[in-house]
């Protein structure tokens, strides 16, 4: 049964990749939250919220601006989830409860009005950039992720740091289509977790691709990768409603000048 409360539809995002308190990211972020999210079934961030994430225990204005606004819309009734991204692997169970929020292992596969959707970031279908799966590969160990929280907040801050200046190195120095996804992968996840519909970020190149899979699912080979774009410009949300999905760009708000 339909709930006349609702408006039935559930949004996606990713790849904000936040820094700043104010500014055209945060504010357009906030401004969707208030505008256009209220009422929704729910919200899926997958990955990359944050530019960075050095711990749950790092004070961080632009989290906390982020947090209250998700809680309250959790608060209202619309489910909250949050997948990790390369940039904020390290949200903990801490931030996500703040934000009323439900962290998302990967890949996950939800039900959205009938049809089976697969979410991921993305990153881990990048497999033709070997030296980026195996720094992954590291970061995501639990037994890593506790030595790197269990370190000052500030040696933590300097080695982030660290690690971002090298990977911009990195990243300068490889062919485009090393870091986009393999196309191969994709039709063996979307296969293997029998699902038409995959939607992930991670890539920055936004779109809706047509493809066709090996063995037929629900009936049919055709299958349909989301890819969500990067907020650098313009903000990127998908809906998804029971009639259908709409990748949409959306204008920046402005800085608020404080």
């Amino acid at each position: 049964m339909t709930d006349p409360q609702k408006n039935n539809k559930t949004l996606f995002i990713s790849d904000l990749h936040i820094e700043s308190p104010d500014g055209p990211i945060i504010n357009s972020l906030l401004n969707i939250l208030q505008t256009r999210v209220p009422g929704a079934d729910a919200l899926y961030i997958l990955g990359d919220l944050f530019e960075a994430w050095i711990g749950d225990d790092d004070e961080n204005p632009a989290a906390d601006r982020v947090a209250d606004a998700l809680a309250g819309l959790s608060a209202d009734g619309t489910a909250i989830y949050l997948m990790h991204g390369n940039r904020d692997f390290l949200i903990g169970q801490d931030y996500a409860s703040r934000c009323g929020a439900t962290l998302l292992n990967e890949p996950t596969v939800i039900d959205c009005y009938g049809q089976r959707v697969a979410l991921v970031h993305g990153d881990s279908l990048c497999t033709r950039d070997t030296d980026y799966l195996k720094f992954r590969s590291q970061v995501r160990d639990p037994d890593w992720q506790a030595a790197f929280l269990a370190r000052p907040l500030l040696e933590r801050l300097m080695v982030a740091q660290q690690l971002r200046q090298q990977s911009k190195e990195a990243n300068s120095n490889k062919a485009s289509d090393i870091m986009d996804v393999t196309h191969e992968e994709v039709v063996k996840l979307m296969e293997s977790l029998s699902v038409n519909i995959l939607v992930h970020g991670h890539t920055h190149r936004p779109g809706i691709h047509t493809l066709r899979l090996q063995e037929p699912i629900n009936g049919s080979d055709e299958a349909c990768r989301i890819v969500l774009g990067a907020w650098d410009q313009k903000a990127w949300v998908l809906e998804f409603t029971p009639e259908g999905y709409d990748l949409k760009p959306l204008p920046h708000q402005p800085s608020s000048g404080k």
